[in-house]
C-alpha cells in the first residue's frame, strides 16, 4: 500500500464554527422560493440536504435545481414535484433520466470545461449551493473530497453556500479545498459516501478493451471516460510501463494499476508523478486509498478538462464512448434519437486535447450492436433527433469488438469503408449497400464467396523505375486470383525461400484466394502491375498483417526475380508504411533471413525507430513509427 500523509481534521471544529452550524431543516429554511440551486456531484451528493429541500417543496415554487452527474437518490426529480422543482442537468444520470425524457426537466448540452465559466460569468447565476465537504483542518480548510469537478466553481459563485460536513469524506489533495469561512451554513453529519461497484464486463466489451489497450504505448497519459468500456481497458494494461493518468474521473480499477507499478506518472509532461482527476466513483476501499494520499491530485474541471492543459501531455490517450456513429464519422454520445440519455461531458474536451498532444490518440469506443445484436450502432446516418457530440472532423480512432478504424484525414469513402469493416458481420453487407446508395462509396465494391471485400481505390499510385518503366500499384482484389497464381509460379526457389522462410513451397487455390480476399484494415495487400497484352501482370506484392493486441503489423513483400534491384521493394515498403500510419497503426515487425540482404537494406533505410535481434539465422525487426 502506498504510504500516505496523515491529514486529520480539527476535532474541535464544531465548537470553533458553532455560529455557522445548523440542522438540515434549519439550513434549508434559508432558501427562498424561485431560486436556482446547485446540488453536488456524483458520490458526494448531499443526501440530507436534498431530503430537507424536498420536505419544504410546498414552500419553494419555481425552484430550478442544476447539477452534473449525481448518483444518489434524486427526490427533487419526482414527477409529482415537477410543478415546483425544475431539474436542469448538465449530464443525465439514471436518477433524473425519466423526468427529463418525459419533458418535465431540462438537459443543458455543454462541454464540461465550459460549465465553470457559465457560473462565474453570470450567464447561469447560482443562488444556492448544496454539497459535501470534510470537516475543516487546523487551518480552516475543508476538502471537497471525491467530487471537486464543477462543485468548486459553484461554491465560489453561489450567493448562499450550505455544506454537509462529513468526517467520512476522504480528504483529497490538490486544488480541492475551500475555506470554512466561505461556507454560510455547516450541517454536521456522519454517513457513508455513496459507493458504486465496478460494472460487469461481457466478452464483447472485453474485446473492445483489448483493442483499445493495444493503442496505448508505454509512457502514455490516459483519460478514462465513464462506462464499462474504459474500465475494461484496465484489464489489458498490466504489461505497460510508466503510464500516467490525467482524467475526468476514475474508479477502483485504478488501484491495481498503481500498486503493480504500471501507473507511475514518471513520464508525464506536467503534474509528473501525480494522478490528476476531478472526481471519482467507487467503493469504500477506493475512498480509503485516496484519503490523504499525495499521489492523487484533485483539481476543478476548468483545469482537468481544459483542452490546452490536456494537450500539454505527450502521448495523451483519451478513451470515450458513443451510442452510435454514422458512416461519415459523426458521433452521438448523449441521446437515443430524440430521447436525451447522458451528456456531452468531457468527451470533446479530452478528444480535442489528445488530438493535439504530441503522439496523442483520441479514441471513441462502442459495441458494434445494441439490443441483443438486432441493431447496428454503426449506421448510414444518425437516428432522427440524435445529436452530434464529436464531429466528423474531430473523430480519430473508432473501436468496436471487431477492430479499430482510423478516420482522421480520411475521405468519406475511406471512412465508410473503415467503419463497415469493424461493424458486426451481420450488418456489413447492408451497410455497404446503403453507403453506395448514399453515394458515400463508389459502386465497384466487390463480393466474394458471400463476403464483402472492400477495396479502397484511394490507395492507387504509381512509380517510375530507373529505366523509365512505370509500375502501377493498387490494392489487391478478388479478380486477381489468376494473376497471383502466375506470380507465385514464376518466383525462383531463392525468392520463395526468402519470402516464406521455407525451401519447399506450393500454393493451393485456397491459399492464393487468401492472398486476395482480405479486409483492408487488419490486412493490407498492394500489388505492383505492368500492362500486358492480356491485361496486366503482377510483378510485386507487399502486405501487412495487423496484430490487434499490439497495434503493430507484420510486413512482407515479394518482387518477381526479373524486376528485382530496381527500387520496387523500397517503394512498396514506403507505400505500406504510409497506409499503416493513415490507419493509426503504431509500427511494423518483420522476420528476415540472415541471407536476405535486399530486404534488410530496405528495412534499415526506413525512416523510423528500428531495433533488431538475430536468433537462429532469422533477424527479428521492430519498427516504431512514432
Amino acid at each position: 500500500m502506498t504510504e500516505k500523509k496523515q491529514l486529520n481534521y480539527d476535532t474541535a471544529w464544531q465548537e470553533k464554527y458553532k455560529d455557522m452550524i445548523a440542522t438540515p431543516a434549519a439550513a434549508i429554511k434559508k432558501v427562498q422560493p424561485g431560486k436556482r440551486i446547485f446540488v453536488g456531484t456524483g458520490c458526494a451528493q448531499p443526501a440530507l440536504l436534498t431530503e430537507a429541500l424536498c420536505e419544504r417543496s410546498g414552500e419553494l415554487p419555481n425552484t430550478e435545481i442544476v447539477h452534473l452527474l449525481t448518483l444518489g437518490e434524486a427526490p427533487y426529480a419526482d414527477k409529482h414535484l415537477a410543478n415546483l422543482f425544475r431539474v436542469n442537468s448538465f449530464f443525465i444520470a439514471k436518477n433524473v433520466r425519466e423526468v427529463i425524457q418525459e419533458g418535465l426537466g431540462d438537459y443543458t448540452p455543454i462541454f464540461l470545461s465550459d460549465i465553470p465559466n457559465l457560473f462565474s460569468s453570470g450567464r447561469l447565476p447560482l443562488d444556492v449551493a448544496l454539497f459535501q465537504v470534510t470537516p475543516p483542518n487546523e487551518h480552516g480548510l475543508c476538502s471537497l473530497g471525491v467530487s471537486v469537478d464543477i462543485v468548486k466553481s459553484a461554491v465560489e459563485n453561489a450567493s448562499l453556500v450550505i455544506a454537509q460536513v462529513n468526517p467520512r469524506m476522504p480528504r483529497t489533495m490538490g486544488d480541492s479545498c475551500i475555506y470554512a469561512h466561505d461556507i454560510d451554513v455547516m450541517v454536521p453529519c456522519e454517513e457513508s459516501i455513496i459507493e458504486v461497484g465496478l460494472p460487469e464486463i461481457d466478452e464483447a466489451t472485453r474485446e473492445i478493451g483489448e483493442h483499445v489497450a493495444s493503442l496505448i504505448d508505454n509512457g502514455s497519459t490516459i483519460e478514462f471516460g465513464i462506462g464499462r468500456i474504459p474500465q475494461a481497458v484496465t484489464e489489458f494494461l498490466n504489461n505497460k510501463k510508466d503510464l500516467g493518468i490525467h482524467t475526468e474521473m476514475f474508479t477502483d480499477s485504478i488501484i491495481d494499476l498503481v500498486e503493480s507499478g504500471v501507473v507511475t506518472g514518471k513520464r508525464k509532461s506536467i503534474n509528473q508523478g501525480k494522478i490528476v482527476a476531478s472526481f471519482c466513483m467507487g467503493s469504500q476501499a477506493l475512498y480509503d486509498y485516496i484519503d490523504g494520499n499525495p499521489r492523487f491530485d484533485f483539481h476543478p474541471t476548468e483545469y482537468v478538462n481544459d483542452p490546452f492543459v490536456i494537450s500539454r501531455h505527450n502521448k495523451m490517450v483519451a478513451i470515450n464512448v458513443a451510442l452510435e456513429i454514422d458512416l461519415t464519422g459523426q458521433v452521438c454520445a448523449d441521446s437515443l434519437g430524440t430521447k436525451f440519455y447522458s451528456g456531452i461531458g468531457g468527451q470533446v474536451d479530452f478528444n480535442r486535447g489528445a488530438a493535439r498532444s504530441r503522439g496523442g490518440k483520441a479514441i471513441i469506443a462502442l459495441p458494434s450492436t445494441a439490443q441483443n445484436n438486432t441493431i447496428s450502432r454503426i449506421v448510414p446516418c444518425l437516428s432522427e433527433g440524435a445529436g452530434v457530440v464529436t464531429t466528423r472532423g474531430d473523430v480519430h480512432y473508432v473501436v468496436t469488438e471487431y477492430g479499430v478504424a482510423y478516420l482522421h484525414g480520411k475521405s468519406v469513402q475511406e471512412r465508410a469503408i473503415a467503419l463497415i469493416s469493424i461493424a458486426h458481420p451481420a450488418f456489413r453487407e447492408r451497410l455497404l449497400k446503403q453507403a453506395i446508395k448514399s453515394r458515400y462509396v463508389r459502386p465497384e465494391m466487390t463480393n466474394a464467396e458471400g463476403k464483402i471485400h472492400i477495396m479502397p481505390p484511394e490507395l492507387k499510385t504509381s512509380h517510375l523505375l530507373r529505366n523509365a518503366t512505370q509500375v502501377d500499384f493498387r490494392p489487391v482484389h478478388a479478380t486477381d486470383v489468376p494473376r497471383m497464381k502466375d506470380l507465385f509460379h514464376a518466383l525462383s526457389k531463392q525468392t520463395l525461400f526468402y519470402r516464406f522462410l521455407s525451401r519447399a513451397k506450393s500454393f493451393s487455390h485456397k491459399e492464393i484466394q487468401n492472398f486476395v480476399y482480405i479486409d483492408h484494415r487488419n490486412e493490407i495487400a498492394i500489388v505492383g502491375t505492368v500492362p500486358e497484352a492480356q491485361g496486366e501482370e503482377i510483378v510485386a506484392i507487399g502486405r501487412y498483417y495487423l496484430d490487434v493486441r499490439t497495434n503493430r503489423a507484420e510486413v512482407a513483400f515479394t518482387v518477381r526475380d526479373a524486376w528485382q534491384n530496381q527500387g520496387i521493394g523500397s517503394f512498396l515498403f514506403q507505400t505500406l508504411m504510409n497506409i499503416a500510419k493513415r490507419n493509426g497503426i503504431g509500427g511494423f515487425t518483420a522476420e528476415v533471413l540472415r541471407e536476405n540482404k535486399p530486404m534488410q537494406a530496405v528495412l534499415n533505410k526506413a525512416n523510423c525507430s528500428l531495433t533488431s535481434e538475430l536468433n537462429e539465422g532469422v533477424i527479428s525487426y521492430l519498427l516504431d513509427f512514432a
